[in-house]
């Protein structure tokens, strides 16, 4: 008998996410960020302090703001984090002993990423400025100018120069760029750090405050490449050294303790978007770089998939306090886990279970962990993993939420292929699960494609489950956690054998759970999983209903309308528009539109630039033009984001309708 009741979409608003632990310097303490949707329908973050022998968190900002990117000053007197509470995202100084933030900037477009100097006398942190701007006066707007100048930029005509000149995080870029700028307590001045007509991404900066570690693409022709190099500036002589050689991407840079090597991640491409991560070390007496792991055939970093994930965490990687090891996530079969690598490259697992490791803090003092960890069963929390290796939680998140709300365990099964690959999936049972009952089924499939789904907390897959549906989740060929062979197989086969490997998860399914109907099956899914839902209708009708969501359905018009297609298009189909178009044409779901028998619902965000929303146009058009069982849902303001961090109501609307499609053609029988 079930005694708790089943979760809702509204329930969405009452889940409250961590993120990005971080250990005081002294190591007895740790604080973190939690965000949770308020009553006003907005994502309300906040900083907390813990001391790690203690069961209860202080927190330390309040008011509807979102406040991250906390860091405390080395002598732990201080603190400086971002906060949006004046307007737009600016840098505030707190006491780690108490009393109220005081406001650092007042950058006209706003402050970010902190970082104290090793001695604490400066903070570095970004901001996006113009060429000319004059960064000692500074003035945010207020909200009545800001309001005017969004009106005035409204009236006037976007003049497009570049190739890259829109984003799906940013919309119609402009030119401005970010630049890293350092703030001398002291003296109460701005110095700008670099100047280049391009966007810099601060990394960290040496142990004795004398260089800078920044990526960007700095080369002629940096508006056709989707590289990033890492550079090392010399604060006092403006010097800049370019550790890396144009070809590739590198990320996460950090400086050793004593400041003679430095780490990374990064790679060059060898898979163009598929490939596996490394982590290169850098000597910076003999200019020689090592990569650590190039023996190793798993993804560095956190590449869940999940819809409950809010705000940045730590992934590695990290310098343990002597500099012979490095801390670093990696995702491996379904979950993430807490790994080290020697500079011998002898890797060792720290930490992997059944669960997701979201984040990670490393204290020098105790050569102890915070791992952020979230399970199938649990959106979040903290945990002590003790120096040898014992873990201790920390926190209890959503307590009473969890107590109330009945959250359904995954079973996981693995299926071999007729080619002899094996396949990864879940099966959710549904809630109030009657072993002599026959359930409709709905069959999930995640974007990317390169990303994974595993053992983490999915608020959509519970929610089907609630409602009384099968829910089956798998990571067909193409997918991360499964070496280097397995993510790159969909290249240039798209709807081939990761189609394939999904129907055989399906027939494994109806073949091993007696329970599901076979009448009644569903299938949806995002981006990637949204292409793969148009394919699936397009090339069978076993399916009774189907949601696609911010999909691509013609890979034509993709090339030159998502702010990624001018090279994601030949990276993942294997041609650009102008090599073969009849290619793009064959893997395009637009052109079966006339086999479509499946009754399809499509959801698109309006200002989608990832896949923009005249994909979905162009498939609700000709389906209904062809007389065809089909909807078209637009949700207003909306990015690709949306199901992840996107408006909330629009988030819970969204579910809705998902929920809506298939109770209305799955439950027919019912």
């Amino acid at each position: 008998m079930v005694s708790k009741r089943p979760i809702t979409a509204e329930d969405l608003s009452r889940i409250e996410v961590f993120s990005d632990p971080h250990f005081t310097p002294n190591g007895k303490a740790y604080t973190y960020v939690s965000t949770i949707i308020n009553g006003k329908n907005e994502y309300e973050s906040h900083l907390f302090f813990q001391n790690v022998n203690e069961t209860e968190s202080k927190q330390w900002t309040f008011g509807h703001h979102r406040n991250s990117n906390l860091t405390i000053s080395p002598d732990g007197q201080t603190a400086v984090f971002q906060s949006n509470r004046s307007g737009l995202p600016q840098l505030w100084l707190i006491h780690t002993d108490g009393g109220e933030a005081q406001q650092l900037t007042t950058f006209k477009n706003g402050a970010s990423n902190p970082m104290w100097s090793k001695d604490g006398k400066q903070i570095l942190f970004s901001a996006s400025l113009n060429s000319d701007d004059d960064i000692q006066n500074q003035k945010e707007l207020s909200n009545e100018e800001r309001q005017q100048a969004i009106e005035k930029k409204k009236n006037k005509p976007l003049l497009v120069n570049r190739l890259q000149y829109k984003s799906n995080d940013k919309g119609f870029h402009d030119d401005k760029r970010a630049q890293i700028i350092s703030y001398d307590i002291e003296k109460e001045s701005y110095s700008k750090l670099t100047t280049a007509d391009e966007d810099h991404r601060l990394q960290d900066i040496s142990p004795d405050g004398q260089y800078l570690l920044f990526t960007a693409n700095l080369n002629p022709g940096a508006d056709y490449e989707n590289t990033t190099d890492l550079f090392l500036f010399n604060i006092s002589t403006k010097n800049l050294s370019k550790l890396t050689d144009g070809k590739g991407i590198y990320y996460n840079a950090r400086f050793s303790p004593s400041g003679n090597r430095i780490s990374c991640f990064g790679h060059e491409y060898e898979y163009d978007g598929a490939t596996l991560s490394e982590i290169f070390v850098f000597d910076l007496a003999s200019g020689e770089r090592t990569c650590l792991s190039d023996a190793w055939d798993i993804q560095l970093g956190d590449a869940m998939a999940g819809d409950t994930r809010l705000g940045q965490s730590v992934n590695g990687p990290i310098w343990s306090k002597y500099e012979d090891r490095l801390f670093f996530l990696a995702t491996d079969s379904g979950a993430t886990g807490l790994y080290q690598v020697t500079l011998e490259r002898n890797l060792t697992v720290l930490y992997k279970d059944d669960n997701h490791v979201f984040g990670f803090a490393y204290d020098v003092n105790s050569d102890s962990f915070i791992l952020g960890i979230s399970t199938p069963t649990n959106p979040c929390n903290f945990y002590l993993l003790g120096k040898n290796l014992d873990l201790t939680r920390l926190t209890n998140s959503n307590a009473a939420f969890l107590e109330e709300v009945a959250i359904m365990n995954p079973e996981t099964f693995t299926i071999q292929t007729e080619d002899d690959w094996e396949i990864q999936g879940w099966i959710i049972k549904p809630y109030g699960f009657n072993e002599d009952k026959k359930y409709p089924f709905i069959l999930e499939i995640h974007g990317g494609p390169h990303a994974m789904y595993g053992q983490t907390f999915f608020h959509e897959l519970q929610l089907l489950a609630a409602k009384g549906y099968v829910v089956m989740y798998t990571n067909p060929r193409g997918s991360h956690g499964y070496g280097q062979k397995f993510v790159d197989a969909v290249r240039s086969d798209y709807g081939g054998r990761d189609y394939a490997d999904l129907m055989d998860a399906v027939d494994y399914a109806l073949a091993n759970y007696s329970y599901i109907d076979e009448n009644r099956l569903g299938v949806t899914g995002g981006s990637y999983g949204g292409f793969m839902t148009n394919w699936i209708v397009g090339q069978t009708n076993r399916f009774k209903a189907a949601v696609t969501q911010r999909s691509i359905s013609n890979w034509l018009s993709f090339y030159g309308v998502s702010d990624i297609g001018y090279f994601f298009t030949k990276w993942e189909i294997g041609y650009n528009l102008l090599e073969n178009p009849a290619k793009l044409w064959d893997s395009s779901p637009l052109k079966y539109a006339d086999k479509v028998e499946t009754p399809l619902l499509i959801l698109h965000g309006e200002l989608d630039y990832r896949c923009p929303i005249e994909q979905g146009e162009q498939l609700f058009i000709a389906l209904k033009h062809l007389r065809k069982d089909v909807e078209f849902v637009r949700f207003p303001g909306a990015d690709h984001e949306l199901s992840r961090s996107g408006n909330p109501n629009m988030r819970i609307a969204r579910l809705k309708q998902i929920c809506r499609w298939f109770d209305k053609y799955l439950k027919i029988n019912e």
